[in-house]
């Protein structure tokens, strides 16, 4: 019988080739953990939807960001649960907001730690929404670019590295260069949720930061699931407005528009591995069904195959605990 010249199991043969010819590689570097931050003084609330995550007061983040930075995670995102809530999100960008004094605690504790901040209202609302509300429900657009604005600037004056606009509002992007840039926080960068998708995937999160809708959805502003080429028009048009990253949400289901996004613009590209998305790995390990180490560094690696060149994960610490461990690092 005779064989072709290229025989692709040689180069599967045992796991030195493997790794040598392995087009895909992941770091915990690339990697960015999300936390949830509330009041109070030694809070650490397991999220009952997410086993392993937490809602955690300001004063236990220090030794989060000691956990990462000895996993080699080199940047946390912050998401804010505040202690009320009002039509327009008021503490979204109160100097003393909780987000605001969590970025203060990092900075102050480890000011080389890299400090991402959610920019958005629905945290903050008191009906859940992402904006400013008129009388029938309906979200208006350019009044929420004014509060998302001044969301990003009390971030910048706290101390933030990059903020990340999650709202999917017209235009924000631009609205917060602009703000940002006219006071004098041009060398923030902003990492755009660039095609955002109205995705059944987000369910646990809405626990985790207490952001469910009061009434309807989020579909009149975030994208619908089918449209594959409007997230790239929107990823254009983010980079138009000077986004310096642009993110896919969720990654899972989304690793073709993940390609796409790279393939079409080569620009760094962030995919968000979603609280859906560990919540059922979670669940079904926690079953006995999938073996959750291979099934959380496939599913990332994959990512990283995609495209995406930065992974928002809430297996980040696990990860990197399992990536040490086989390199002989741990």
């Amino acid at each position: 019988m005779r064989f072709p010249q290229y025989r692709p199991r040689r180069l599967r043969a045992n796991a030195t080739i493997r790794s040598m010819v392995r087009e895909a590689a992941l770091d915990p570097v690339d990697l960015i953990y999300p936390l949830f931050v509330k009041p109070g003084k030694g809070v650490r609330d397991e999220i009952p939807s997410m086993p392993g995550q937490f809602q955690l007061s300001v004063d236990q983040l220090p030794a989060e960001i000691d956990e990462l930075r000895g996993l080699g995670v080199p940047a946390v995102i912050l998401f804010g649960l505040p202690s009320s809530k009002d039509a327009v999100g008021s503490e979204a960008y109160d100097p003393d907001g909780i987000v605001q004094r969590a970025i203060r605690a990092i900075k102050t504790h480890d000011p080389g730690f890299y400090v991402i901040t959610d920019v958005c209202m629905c945290e903050y609302t008191d009906h859940g929404h992402c904006g400013i509300l008129d009388d029938s429900g309906y979200v208006l657009n350019d009044v929420t670019l004014e509060m998302l604005a001044k969301e990003a600037v009390s971030h910048a004056e706290a101390g933030v590295d990059m903020v990340a606009p999650s709202d999917m509002m017209d235009g924000r992007v631009g609205a917060i260069r602009e703000a940002l840039d006219s006071e004098g926080y041009a060398d923030v960068p902003i990492m755009a949720y660039s095609a955002k998708y109205a995705s059944g995937y987000y369910g646990p999160f809405r626990d985790a930061a207490d952001s469910a809708p009061a009434f309807g959805d989020r579909s009149q502003y975030q994208m619908d699931p089918a449209n594959a080429e409007e997230g790239l028009r929107e990823t254009a048009l983010d980079i138009e407005e000077g986004a310096d990253i642009v993110m896919v949400k969720p990654a899972l289901a989304y690793m073709d528009v993940i390609r796409r996004v790279k393939d079409e613009f080569g620009y760094p590209t962030a995919a968000y591995n979603v609280s859906g998305e560990y919540a059922m790995v979670k669940a079904a390990a926690e079953r006995g069904w999938i073996d959750e180490k291979r099934i959380v560094l496939e599913t990332l690696t994959a990512l990283r195959r995609a495209g995406a060149d930065l992974i928002l994960t809430y297996h980040a610490k696990d990860a990197a605990r399992w990536l040490a461990a086989d390199s002989g690092k741990a």
